[in-house]
């Protein structure tokens, strides 16, 4: 990469999930899993660990996923990057990172509160037997405690959330910038391309499809975020002409 133009943050954020992801691999053949240790639970979850929302988002579910995550971060970070500079484009990343998962959460705790009346566990919920996949039909049905376990002991990672925040920064920053996309043969202005991708991303998310496993909400938190630092700080730094 030392030949290759690339802003010292991306570069560095670049190198560290590679490394985070070979490591999966190296500590998942001599049984460890690091996707559970460092990925994000829920923060009521026995499994919650407080260093977990700044690890997540260097974990990767598989090479598909941090292919595209780093693809978003490269194409769109560095021009942010060499903007902003560097303190503010960490900030910016993890800050966007951060308000992904808080989002996810958020949306984790309504559904556990609409099952069972709170968003954390008093002693109540048979969490033991949920992890099994068993549950007790007097205190729930099936549905609801598949939907208590998921919550309870699934697993976030990724950076989804912080490239979404950079995608959104980006396409406010410059509406105007044509992007060649895959399988589209004409270009897309960012300011048509990364709203239309939210809007399909809080589709996704609302219409809970079968067998979709993506953290849409996290996506879409970090899109959140995202645009209202840029919003915060094109107010507090009139002297960039962020509509270029």
């Amino acid at each position: 990469m030392n030949n290759i133009d690339i802003p010292p943050v991306v570069k560095n954020l670049l190198i560290i999930n590679v490394i985070f992801f070979v490591a999966t691999w190296v500590f998942k053949q001599q049984g460890i899993d690091l996707a559970e240790i460092l990925g994000a639970h829920y923060f009521d979850s026995p499994k919650f660990g407080i260093w977990q929302p700044i690890t997540y988002m260097f974990m990767h579910a598989d090479i598909t996923h941090i292919f595209f995550n780093m693809f978003g971060l490269f194409m769109f970070g560095g021009i942010l990057e060499s903007r902003w500079g560097a303190k503010r484009f960490i900030n910016f990343y993890l800050i966007t990172g951060l308000g992904a998962l808080a989002l996810q959460w958020g949306v984790q705790a309504f559904e556990l509160y609409q099952v069972t009346g709170s968003v954390i566990n008093h002693g109540n919920l048979p969490l033991d037997l949920l992890a099994m996949d068993r549950y007790n039909p007097q205190l729930f049905s099936e549905a609801n405690s598949v939907k208590i376990a998921s919550i309870y002991f699934g697993t976030m990672v990724g950076a989804s959330g912080a490239v979404f925040g950079i995608m959104t920064a980006f396409a406010m920053l410059y509406p105007n910038v044509e992007l060649y996309l895959m399988f589209i043969p004409v270009p897309v202005k960012a300011k048509y391309f990364i709203p239309i991708y939210i809007v399909i991303e809080l589709f996704l998310g609302v219409a809970r499809i079968q067998g979709d496993s993506v953290a849409h909400f996290a996506h879409l938190g970090g899109a959140l975020i995202g645009f209202i630092l840029v919003k915060l700080w094109k107010d507090k730094n009139t002297f960039y002409d962020y509509y270029e």
